[in-house]
């Protein structure tokens, strides 16, 4: 990642953003040449020279403090999200172990989910749960949720990037196989929050060189993704409702809650859950009782050849 580059563009993506009606500024005239507000605007709403700023837009956020760092995203009206993502990008410039941040880097790749976890992932056994790496790495999932996700693991083109067996990248599902606009109905919404969720892991861990390989392979062979990277939204969808399409029990509209794992910080566990008495909860038991017998661990064979014995939405 260009550092440099990511906090131009960053800065600059959203002061377009924000028009002198929105900051409370007046504005004179009609020929505006920028979109949102001018450098110097900026500057004064921020209580710094336009030098100053100027210096921060082109990409040097060597040395700032944190609180030039909260009146710049005061000024810019950033949320929590894009906030947090201007503070990891000065952090990241300030480093001064970049050998040591590449090495750590490095052995992300080798990120292993704690048995302790996957004891609670297996103890839900009615509820769809899986963890997932801020590297969009599905690394382990219940029986449920693997029956859920079974097109994710059918992908030819979705392995995930910690070179392990059996598991998967949601990015590279999402984005490089036509089979996840048929499984996400609504996929330009969730291109779209998952493109933000990345830009948000490149400011926290610029030097994680199986990322970048991640978002230029992203970039180079899909268009929407390139288009979505290159807008600089960040956002972090913690909590929400998704729909999903699977190829068994069609359309479950799901409510989806995000755990951050204390002591793995950069892995996730996320549960899915389906509202009491809705078509989706009685889809789920359909999709859970499938699985029960299932021969492998996941179930997914079974999610796709349910047996005959097993009573149908119109019994």
């Amino acid at each position: 990642m260009n550092l440099h580059s990511d906090a131009r563009e960053f800065l600059k993506s959203r002061r377009d953003r924000v028009t002198p009606q929105a900051a409370g500024l007046p504005s004179y005239g009609r020929n505006r040449r920028v979109p949102g507000l001018r450098r110097e605007e900026v500057a004064l709403l921020a209580g710094v020279s336009v030098d100053y700023y100027t210096r921060l837009e082109r990409g040097n956020l060597s040395g700032v403090s944190e609180e030039v760092l909260a009146a710049v995203a005061g000024a810019l009206q950033l949320d929590e999200a894009e906030r947090s993502h201007l503070f990891d990008l000065a952090k990241a410039t300030n480093s001064q172990s970049l050998r040591r941040r590449n090495t750590r880097g490095a052995t992300r790749a080798q990120e292993k989910v704690r048995p302790e976890v996957q004891r609670i992932l297996d103890a839900m056994a009615d509820t769809p749960a899986f963890i997932l790496t801020d590297r969009a790495d599905m690394l382990t999932t219940n029986q449920l949720g693997r029956a859920l996700f079974a097109p994710l693991y059918d992908s030819p083109v979705s392995p995930g990037t910690s070179g392990q067996a059996e598991t998967v990248n949601i990015a590279r599902f999402t984005f490089l196989d036509p089979v996840a606009r048929e499984f996400f109905p609504h996929w330009e919404h969730n291109a779209a929050d998952l493109a933000a969720s990345l830009r948000s892991t490149a400011g926290r861990h610029p030097h994680d060189t199986v990322f970048s390989n991640l978002i230029g392979e992203l970039a180079t062979r899909s268009q929407d993704f390139a288009q979505l990277w290159a807008d600089h939204n960040v956002r972090l969808h913690r909590v929400g409702r998704k729909t999903l399409h699977h190829p068994i029990v069609g359309d479950l509209e799901l409510d989806f809650e995000t755990l951050i794992l204390p002591a793995d910080p950069d892995q996730s566990l996320i549960v899915y859950s389906a509202a009491p008495g809705s078509d989706a909860a009685q889809n789920l038991r359909l999709l859970a009782s499938w699985t029960v017998t299932g021969t492998d661990k996941t179930g997914t064979d079974r999610a796709f050849h349910p047996a005959d014995d097993v009573p149908s939405l119109e019994e």
